[in-house]
C-alpha cells in the first residue's frame, strides 16, 4: 500500500494525536486508501488514469477541498497531464475542452456534485452520445461518490486538527 492519501494531505503523522484517533480502526483507514489505490490502478477499467484524475481534481475544485485539489492536479501533470487543460478547469471553461467526451464527463461530475438530483436518465444519456460505455459510466458514478467521501473526510479530520493544541 502507497503513501496514505488522506493522511498526507491533512498533515498527519504518527507523531500526532490525531493520527491514533484515525487509524485506531485500521480497517476503515485501509479500505479507504484501499478504494483510493482502486479507482487510480490503470489495470481497472477502460477510463484511462489521466480521465479519472481530471475528474477527480475537478470534483475537489469545485467542492472547494484545495488539498485533495492540489493533490490531484500534481498527479495529472505526474501522469503527463496538460496544464491548459487544468487552467480551463480553473476557469470553469469546460466548453473550450476539446474532447467532447472529456467535457462530457466533467459535465457529469458538476452535476453529481452540485446537484445530484440531476443525475438522471438526460445525464447519463449524454455521457453514452459522448461515447462513454455503460461500465465506465458505472466507473466514473462509483469515483464521484468516493471523491464526495473522501473530501467530506479530508475537511472534518482538517478541522479536528486546527481544533489540536499546538505544541
Amino acid at each position: 500500500m502507497g503513501t496514505d492519501v488522506i493522511d498526507s494531505v491533512v498533515g498527519l503523522t504518527p507523531a500526532n494525536p490525531l493520527y491514533a484517533v484515525r487509524h485506531a480502526r485500521a480497517k476503515v483507514s485501509g479500505a479507504t486508501q484501499g478504494s483510493y489505490e482502486l479507482f487510480f490502478d490503470p489495470t481497472v477499467g477502460s477510463l484511462a488514469v489521466p480521465e479519472r484524475l481530471l475528474v477527480a481534481y475537478y470534483a475537489c475544485v469545485l467542492s472547494k477541498a484545495d488539498s485533495l485539489a492540489q493533490h490531484y492536479r500534481v498527479a495529472f501533470l505526474q501522469q503527463g497531464g496538460d496544464a491548459s487543460t487544468l487552467a480551463l478547469l480553473d476557469g470553469n471553461q469546460l466548453e473550450q475542452l476539446s474532447s467532447s467526451r472529456l467535457r462530457a464527463m466533467l459535465v457529469f461530475t458538476a452535476i453529481l456534485i452540485e446537484k445530484p438530483l440531476e443525475g438522471d436518465q438526460t445525464a447519463v444519456q449524454a455521457l453514452q452520445a459522448a461515447g462513454v460505455s455503460t461500465p465506465d459510466i458505472i466507473m466514473l458514478a462509483q469515483l464521484i461518490a468516493f471523491l464526495s467521501y473522501q473530501t467530506r473526510l479530508a475537511a472534518g479530520l482538517q478541522a479536528m486538527k486546527a481544533l489540536e493544541p499546538q505544541a
